[in-house]
């Protein structure tokens, strides 16, 4: 016979796993931060404004939709071309014109050109981080690498320090996101992003099955809760894993009967619409980061993978680059008709730039010295570029810009206190901006 200690160890390693499992499961990952998507909103935090954010110009984005452009998207191939530059720095990129004078990309990127007024154009990033792991941490989350401790993203930390919003949806969704991706960070479970795989496929594991009906299916949760009564009046209280295991259930009830689901089928819009975005992964990602950001989602952020050139690089370009031009183009577009644009702040990241310099295999290598970023919407004034690269891309001329300050724009365009503390786990004091990031306040209007 088992002792009582035994039993203790073997439940709490039980329900550890399950509640790990949660997090990679359609309701599961949804308890993880079922008690912030369904439970607050009466208490959620209220996100009030700095009248001296506003009179900066931010505050104006009620939603992001924050792209990621993971393996090190090229910047002189695309937002911050050297027509002038030799052949083995320029490549074979033609700098063409924008609708706005004086701006030029790379030519891969037509359909944005036409959209240049909208964007303002950060050309002098700068990360200390040259290994991919790292270069994605380090942009997304403000910190460098620690192994004693996982950094918030941004998503979390607008959840965090904004509220819910409303709606019955999670507030922070991820598309197409690794598992790499550092998500709630050391916050409560509460804060951790929703992923979806396939925006095409919907929202997974979302209904219950045809053959049960409401009385059936109420009373299998209702014998769920008397099953485990017993060991959540032990543990429920002192033990995080366990309350979020418990959430987990709540949530996913409270999603599946909610008429939000509706946001997750793309099938509702039109053939024209699909057109306009594309018919990639990422395309459809997008897509569905719109039709989130129309039900009050605070966070979507979607993910274009595929950028490490290291050979092949204007092959490759112009295969991949097509892809994001057609979104992002669309994207620029479809808010502006709906009225979404000024409320919403469309990011478009990456973890470092690629070297100028070609190399024998004809491809780019990392570049962590200086690379590109933009932002569009959400307050910012378009046509614009900020802080600049010299004659070869390959080093910052002015206004250089880091990934805390990169964070504490997103911040600021929504209005929230960058710089507030927040208490980790083990009693460690970390803000949204890693404390010495400033916002771009230049960027507004």
């Amino acid at each position: 016979m088992m002792n009582n200690d035994h039993f203790k160890l073997d439940e709490l390693s039980r329900r550890g796993f399950l509640a790990t499992t949660a997090k990679s499961c359609f309701g599961l990952t949804i308890g993880g931060a079922a008690a912030s998507f369904f439970n607050q909103r009466a208490a959620a935090e209220k996100g009030t404004i700095d009248p001296a954010v506003l009179a900066a110009g931010g505050g104006k984005a009620k939603s992001v939709i924050y792209l990621f452009m993971s393996g090190g998207l090229t910047h002189i191939d695309t937002f911050d071309p050297k027509p002038d530059a030799s052949a083995d720095i320029r490549g074979d990129v033609n700098a063409i014109n924008t609708n706005v004078n004086g701006i030029q990309l790379g030519h891969c990127l037509p359909q944005l050109a036409k959209q240049m007024d909208k964007v303002a154009l950060i050309r002098s990033m700068n990360s200390t981080q040259g290994a991919h792991a790292q270069g994605r941490y380090y942009m997304r989350t403000g910190y460098t690498p620690r192994s004693s401790i996982v950094h918030p993203s941004p998503g979390a930390w607008t959840h965090k320090l904004k509220g819910k919003g409303s709606g019955d949806i999670p507030p922070y969704i991820t598309v197409n996101c690794g598992n790499d991706h550092p998500g709630a960070g050391f916050l409560p479970s509460k804060y951790t992003p929703l992923p979806i795989g396939d925006a095409s496929s919907g929202l997974q594991n979302s209904k219950r099955r045809k053959n049960v009906g409401d009385e059936e299916f109420h009373h299998q949760l209702e014998l769920r809760k008397q099953l485990d009564q017993e060991f959540d009046a032990r543990y429920s209280k002192g033990q995080k894993q366990v309350r979020a295991y418990n959430e987990a259930f709540d949530a996913a009830v409270k999603l599946m009967k909610s008429k939000d689901l509706e946001a997750f089928d793309l099938s509702h819009e039109s053939k024209e619409t699909h057109l306009l975005y594309g018919t990639e992964r990422f395309s459809k990602g997008v897509l569905l980061a719109r039709r989130l950001v129309e039900r009050g989602v605070r966070f979507i952020e979607v993910e274009l993978g595929g950028f490490d050139w290291h050979a092949d690089n204007f092959g490759l370009m112009e295969e991949r680059i097509p892809t994001l031009d057609q979104a992002l183009s669309a994207l620029l577009k479809d808010l502006e008709l709906k009225g979404l644009l000024e409320s919403t702040l469309v990011v478009l990241g990456t973890e470092f730039g690629r070297s100028p310099q070609i190399n024998e295999n004809g491809g780019r290598n990392h570049y962590p010295k200086a690379f590109s970023t933009l932002m569009a919407g959400g307050g910012i004034k378009g046509g614009q570029v900020y802080g600049s690269t010299n004659a070869t891309g390959g080093s910052i001329t002015g206004n250089k810009v880091t990934a805390p300050d990169f964070n504490a724009t997103i911040a600021h365009a929504l209005g929230m206190p960058h710089d507030k503390v927040v208490m980790s786990d083990s009693k460690r004091p970390f803000s949204m901006n890693a404390r010495e990031g400033k916002p771009i306040t230049k960027l507004f209007s």
